[in-house]
């Protein structure tokens, strides 16, 4: 059975990855597009980044039933690189909670860059 699951999932993770990756990008141009026009936080890009996280914790847990299932993954840092992606966006939202939401986008924009990078 788990050679099967690995099989079908092991792509699916590896795309959703991938798409991640680019829609973090996007994320991370998006905040410093409003930093620059002097934009406050505004719902849509708090709905962008849900959507990041969301497609973030996807990705882990289909990583999670990858390694359950017998999957090796490339290095043992690929599981540490998840768990900071899990806890990058709500650690900097609950961090700079207080702060004016004129600098949101821009701690925001470069929570997204470091995410990308990870």
């Amino acid at each position: 059975m788990g050679l099967e699951v690995i099989t079908a999932l092991r792509p699916i993770h590896h795309q959703l990855a991938n798409t991640g990756v680019l829609y973090m990008f996007v994320c991370g141009v998006w905040g410093l597009y409003m930093t620059v026009r002097k934009q406050p936080m505004n719902a849509n890009y708090r709905g962008m980044l849900a959507i990041g996280y969301g497609l973030g914790i996807l990705i882990g847990l289909l990583g999670m039933v990858l390694l359950i299932s017998g999957a090796q993954p490339r290095d043992t840092l690929h599981i540490l690189y998840g768990i900071v992606v899990a806890v990058a966006l709500p650690g900097a939202a609950a961090y700079f909670n207080e702060r004016p939401n004129e600098r949101k986008p821009l701690i925001y924009a470069i929570t997204s860059f470091f995410v990308l990078g990870i």
